[in-house]
């Protein structure tokens, strides 16, 4: 009875497995929402209501976006230092939303430059933390055999939040005014925190056995993994020699980089992470502009470019993660960024005097469009490929010893380096893609991109898994 009474209201759903996939997605699905809310939007943001000169639009949208990826790579490492070491990791979680929410408020009500680029430090912090601590929880959730769904199915709600926030940006912006689009991503704000406030986390949750501590915990899972090391003794060796001289270290900031930053798989895998936020980042970066001087289009027409390419992984993610729990991520992976290399190179033709047959007044238009939604579809295979490959190298080492990487596990600090890489990506692309097409213009910048998917295309075909290494459920910690 005693036990019973400690629990806390609802802590059975609260708790379950479900909700917390539930709200990590939902607070995946904001942040994405409210990133891509503010691309359409920055042109009119800056010129209409800061009244910064046309001609400077487009360093002052790099500079925001390269802030935001700056930020993210400094803060994701602390975040997910402290995230492993505490036994909460619901207050990161909720200092995350309220750094994300006030930096949303001053974005959105900004009167000078000064207090935009504010709003952008405190919503990338926010955005950092949701990213490490929200998918470190959603890997808690899961085992390895179910990693491709779960994860892919996160990835639908990344992808509606993509989708959803510059379309409807976009298009509110032109039908009911500035301050009244706002509201929508508030509204999203609300129920975000409703759910996080719900949630438990299964480490806030008292023992159910009053006798039952920590140190009797860890001595249980430590005697249930010293079993299963030795029923797969003959299996496990290789891996295990190549894991026990850090294991005793592994727990420490160094140590635990050291290990993740020494293999190859990993490494490569998060080339793939900053590679593809790469692009997607220099596509927010550019296109607004670049379909302004080519068609004339405006926010509405460019939201749905966006939509275009976000639209296949928003159909397909879940199966596509299916696939990847039955045959991996290696060649699908490899396949896709080698078809990433033409269409890449085909979406800087319109528009370029050197294709008069693709000039936006013949048939650029449509080339445009069509490989915008070609480019999507080739991206589901891509999207979260190296989250995929980096989170089931890990798995499988903490399978091997579960206090490899401390009592807590080393899930936050995995995405904290994911989340640096993708970041890496978001500073890169628009540092990239944006003073090339100033000065060298849209097509040779594509041009250039497909040339490094090319390369990119061969290392993921040398160094990423074939498919996951088959380990018996009881394994998995």
């Amino acid at each position: 009875m005693k036990s019973a009474q400690a629990q806390p209201f609802g802590h059975q759903w609260r708790s379950s497995k479900s909700f917390v996939i539930v709200t990590v997605t939902l607070a995946l699905f904001a942040e994405t929402f409210l990133y891509g809310f503010l691309v359409p939007i920055l042109p009119h943001m800056l010129e209409v209501r800061l009244g910064i000169d046309p001609s400077e639009t487009q360093s002052y949208i790099t500079t925001l976006l390269t802030i935001h990826g700056f930020l993210s790579i400094i803060s994701a490492p602390i975040i997910g230092h402290f995230a492993d070491k505490t036994p909460h990791r619901k207050i990161p979680l909720m200092m995350g939303l309220g750094a994300c929410l006030v930096g949303t408020m001053l974005v959105a009500l900004t009167p000078n430059l000064f207090m935009l680029f504010l709003g952008r430090y405190l919503q990338a912090i926010g955005g950092s933390a949701t990213w490490v601590v929200g998918y470190a929880m959603l890997l808690d959730c899961t085992d390895t055999k179910n990693m491709g769904k779960n994860i892919g199915l996160s990835m639908t709600f990344i992808a509606a939040g993509v989708i959803s926030g510059p379309a409807v940006s976009g298009v509110l912006l032109g039908l009911v005014g500035y301050r009244a689009t706002w509201s929508v991503p508030m509204i999203i704000l609300a129920l975000d925190m409703l759910a996080r406030l719900l949630m438990i986390d299964s480490r806030e949750l008292p023992s159910k056995d009053p006798n039952e501590t920590p140190s009797n915990k860890t001595t249980e899972s430590n005697e249930t993994t010293a079993l299963f090391q030795n029923e797969n003794e003959n299996e496990a060796s290789k891996q295990l020699a190549d894991t026990e001289p850090s294991t005793p270290t592994a727990s420490s900031p160094l140590a635990f980089y050291r290990i993740m930053l020494t293999d190859a798989r990993i490494l490569v895998a998060l080339l793939d992470t900053i590679m593809f936020s790469s692009i997607t980042a220099g596509f927010n970066n550019t296109l607004p502009l670049h379909l302004r001087d080519v068609f004339g289009w405006g926010s509405m027409e460019t939201s749905l470019m966006f939509f275009c390419f976000q639209a296949p992984s928003l159909i397909f993610s879940t199966l596509n993660g299916m696939m990847r729990d039955r045959c991996g991520v290696r060649y699908p992976a490899a396949i896709g960024w080698a078809l990433l290399a033409p269409l890449l190179w085909l979406l800087g033709v319109p528009g370029d005097k050197r294709f008069p047959w693709a000039g936006s007044d013949v048939g650029g238009k449509n080339i445009f469009i069509g490989t915008m939604i070609a480019l999507g579809t080739v991206s589901m295979f891509l999207r979260g490929g190296g989250s995929f490959q980096f989170s089931t190298v890990v798995k499988n080492m903490q399978a091997q010893n579960s206090q490899v990487f401390g009592p807590y596990g080393g899930n936050s600090r995995v995405f904290a380096i994911i989340e640096m890489c993708f970041s890496a990506g978001m500073m890169v692309g628009p540092m990239f893609t944006g003073p090339m097409t100033e000065n060298a213009g849209y097509y040779c910048m594509t041009s250039t991109l497909a040339i490094l998917c090319l390369v990119l295309s061969g290392l993921t075909l040398k160094y990423f898994e074939d498919t996951q290494p088959k380990k018996k459920s009881s394994s998995l910690v």
